[in-house]
């Protein structure tokens, strides 16, 4: 829905624009056009991310989601950040034509707009609580979505207000001050939006409250002695990679050792349903001979 809103919008503020020579209306048809290449990014990372395991990518295609968010981010920041300040410092450098005849049609643009944008807005924070409020927004492409409406709500509501003012003063500081705005709006979202896929390319840890309840269930069981070392990684919206070091109870031999290791695979799987891969390094007594086992290979049922 935000990239059919966008679509038709990014037109009519592009004509709109040229029409009444307002720097401020361009600046929009910048930034939507940037928000439609976006979401052209985002539908194909919802289509890539959801590709199963294979023997290339053993552990899924979910960071894909991310790579692709940070390309949204880029677009932003290039396709309507940069142009928008552009537009801000050539109006200041040259002047605007004082022929205001065109900035009727500009207005009407820019209102059909708003609601437009407005529309997408609640769509996407309707959305939003669907899928559990805050916890919703951990998916790039509906954060992404939700960020580009609501600037796209504040950028028309800028725009407008550099219009008139640039009508009622006759000062064009105004309206080129409204593109400065909108582009320093722009480059800070993108900024936000491109430090957050950068975190999770990289990888991300998963969450305290998960890696918490992960911590917890471990040291809760009666054959580990203690947890020496526990690391987690965020492989998709909805997988996260767990390696644990764990010091279990002296006096198991292999076939025990590696039973206990599968319970506690089951167990945690059944408690954080995210939890995709288990690794665990474990030791047996004060002496701290490590077992293998076949289980050992990390496999999702294997630890």
């Amino acid at each position: 829905m935000a990239l059919a809103a966008n679509l038709v919008i990014a037109v009519a503020k592009a004509v709109g624009g040229l029409i009444a020579h307002s720097p401020a209306l361009l600046s929009e048809a910048a930034h939507s056009v940037a928000d439609s290449f976006n979401e052209v990014f985002l539908l194909a990372a919802l289509r890539r991310s959801r590709r199963p395991a294979d023997r290339r990518h053993p552990f899924g295609y979910g960071k894909e989601r991310f790579f692709w968010s940070l390309l949204a981010a880029v677009g932003i920041f290039v396709m309507g950040g940069c142009f928008s300040v552009f537009q801000g410092v050539q109006a200041l450098r040259d002047g605007a034509d004082e022929d205001f005849r065109g900035y009727i049609v500009g207005f009407v643009v820019l209102g059909v707009s708003l609601v437009a944008e407005g529309v997408s807005l609640m769509r996407a924070v309707l959305q939003v609580r669907r899928q559990g409020g805050k916890s919703g927004l951990r998916d790039p492409a509906l954060r992404t979505v939700v960020a580009e409406d609501g600037t796209a709500v504040l950028g028309v509501t800028l725009a407008i207000i550099g219009m008139a003012l640039h009508m009622a003063t006759g000062q064009v500081v105004w309206e080129a001050s409204a593109s400065l705005a909108i582009g320093a709006l722009l480059v800070y979202v993108a900024y936000r939006l491109g430090r957050d896929a950068r975190d999770q390319l990289i990888g991300e840890a998963a969450d305290s409250e998960v890696s918490g309840r992960i911590g917890s269930l471990l040291r809760a069981q009666p054959e580990i002695d203690s947890v020496e070392e526990l690391l987690t990684m965020k492989m998709g919206l909805d997988s996260v990679l767990v390696a644990a070091r764990v010091d279990l109870a002296p006096g198991m031999d292999s076939e025990q050792v590696e039973e206990v290791a599968m319970r506690i695979k089951d167990s945690i799987t059944r408690t954080v349903p995210e939890v995709g891969q288990i690794f665990l390094d474990v030791t047996d007594g004060p002496a701290g001979e490590a077992h293998g086992s076949p289980a050992a290979t990390g496999e999702r049922g294997g630890a």
